[in-house]
């Protein structure tokens, strides 16, 4: 069993504690299936940027794979919620799954800035990402929005983020792992033990996906 990310107790109800944070992660992508590098990934942000919460956004198309066919949204959602279970300074958020298309990272900003116009939020990318930053959808506006957490990839040199972009990358966790490698594995027959949740593995052996 994966290690439990831990947040302090408040005596405020669940409403209230949300309502006061002051330091917001997201953390978006199309989790097919949520893997141990994704929740290294989010283990790194909370503790190197000082989350105090981090909600995970599933997509429910990537403009980065506007043809690609993923998983159902349900099944996706349901890994996600299987995975993050304990995880109480992790949240499931499904307002992309809800508003359909294309999910643009301004979108889910915009909507996260006047829900908690109060914090400071953060934004997690690929290290990949980062010189193509400026082609995104409003992409200065974004820039006044969120500070970037970037995610290294192993074996890649970082490439340095440049005006008006702001942000940090982080250090912790780097993994070799994709979702594509784990689904190649599971149409190979391969075992994934290890790399998924084991609540998400046993409901892929149970009812397996494509590769």
């Amino acid at each position: 069993m994966w290690p439990i990310l831990r947040l302090r107790r408040r005596a405020l109800s669940h409403r209230d504690r949300l309502m006061h944070l002051k330091r917001i992660g997201i953390f978006g992508g199309t989790f097919d299936p949520f893997h141990l590098g994704h929740f290294l990934v989010a283990r790194a942000a909370i503790e190197e940027a000082n989350l105090e919460r981090l909600f995970l956004v599933p997509a429910a198309r990537s403009p980065f794979k506007p043809e690609g066919k993923s998983t159902d949204d349900s099944r996706r959602l349901k890994w996600l919620r299987l995975a993050l279970q304990g995880e109480t300074n992790c949240s499931v958020d499904t307002q992309e799954l809800k508003r359909g298309g294309v999910s643009f990272a301004i979108d889910t900003v915009t909507a996260y800035h006047d829900a908690f116009p109060q914090a400071q939020l953060f934004y997690l990318i690929g290290a990949d990402h980062v010189p193509t930053l400026y082609q995104w959808r409003e992409a200065s506006q974004l820039a006044r929005l969120v500070t970037f957490l970037i995610v290294p990839r192993p074996g890649q040199q970082p490439t340095a983020l440049k005006e008006p972009f702001l942000g940090q990358f982080l250090k912790g966790f780097p993994l070799g792992v994709s979702s594509s490698i784990i689904r190649d594995r599971i149409r190979r027959g391969f075992p994934i033990s290890g790399l998924v949740h084991p609540k998400v593995e046993e409901d892929i052996v149970n009812c397996p996906i494509s590769g």
